[in-house]
């Protein structure tokens, strides 16, 4: 096999590749079509190298051997930010005019509240891919993230924002710089200024909770957010993905 044709496989297959046997030509003990395995690497013959979910260590052979190449799992990845409140309450007169404030600290007793509220927000637009249906380029970052949906989890004391992101193999710092940009603008004058106005009734009265706040605020990953508490505690951190 020529160089050139070589290092063209190594493009197409690199190490950690999915990939599923359709048939496999070897005449004496052949993989059983449709196994699916990891790519290891190419060697200098040609022949593509690769660890099978059955065990087996089989190698392809190209233009002899049938195969497609499975697209990346999706992986999830959380980005953190914190989560702001304000409480109208009713006295024996009507509703105060003004509210108090609440912080993340504070709104974890309204978590299923504000869950819920968050689910309700939801557009049929958004109903695939959520507020990645308003994004509007056509680049890497629209290909790799196929959804990304507002939600609330408790960490270290306090309820904070979430952007679940579902996506298809992994994002460079400058897609991920991409994609919190978009989160950002949802969160402060998108889906979130619409979402902010949505009166959650509480016990208290009438809860407003915030995604964006222009003080103090930050969109971080879980590493981000949570990696130096962890080492600090002695605890290993957990990946993004």
């Amino acid at each position: 096999m020529r160089q050139e044709k070589i290092n063209y496989l190594k493009d197409q297959y690199p190490p950690g590749t999915r990939i599923e046997l359709e048939e496999m030509k070897d005449p004496y003990d052949p993989v059983p079509s449709g196994t699916k395995g990891t790519v290891l690497g190419v060697d200098d013959a040609g022949t593509i190298e690769v660890a099978w979910d059955n065990g087996r260590s089989l190698g392809l052979i190209p233009g002899e051997d049938s195969f497609q190449r499975l697209p990346p799992e999706l992986a999830t990845l959380k980005l953190y930010m914190p989560l702001f409140g304000e409480i109208y309450e009713k006295n024996e007169y009507g509703w105060e005019e003004e509210p108090y404030s609440i912080d993340g600290r504070e709104l974890v007793g309204y978590d299923a509240e504000i869950e819920e509220a968050l689910i309700n927000n939801r557009l049929p637009e958004e109903k695939e891919r959520g507020v990645m249906a308003w994004y509007s380029e056509e680049d890497t970052v629209n290909e790799k993230v196929q959804s990304v949906e507002f939600e609330t989890e408790y960490r270290e004391g306090q309820l904070w924002g979430v952007a679940r992101c579902r996506v298809m193999g992994n994002l460079t710092p400058d897609e991920l710089d991409a994609l919190k940009e978009h989160i950002t603008g949802q969160a402060a004058d998108g889906w979130g200024e619409g979402f902010e106005q949505r009166e959650i009734r509480v016990a208290e009265g009438i809860l407003n909770v915030h995604l964006w706040n222009s003080d103090d605020w930050s969109i971080q990953t879980e590493e981000d957010q949570f990696g130096n508490l962890r080492e600090e505690e002695g605890m290993s951190i957990e990946p993004c993905f």
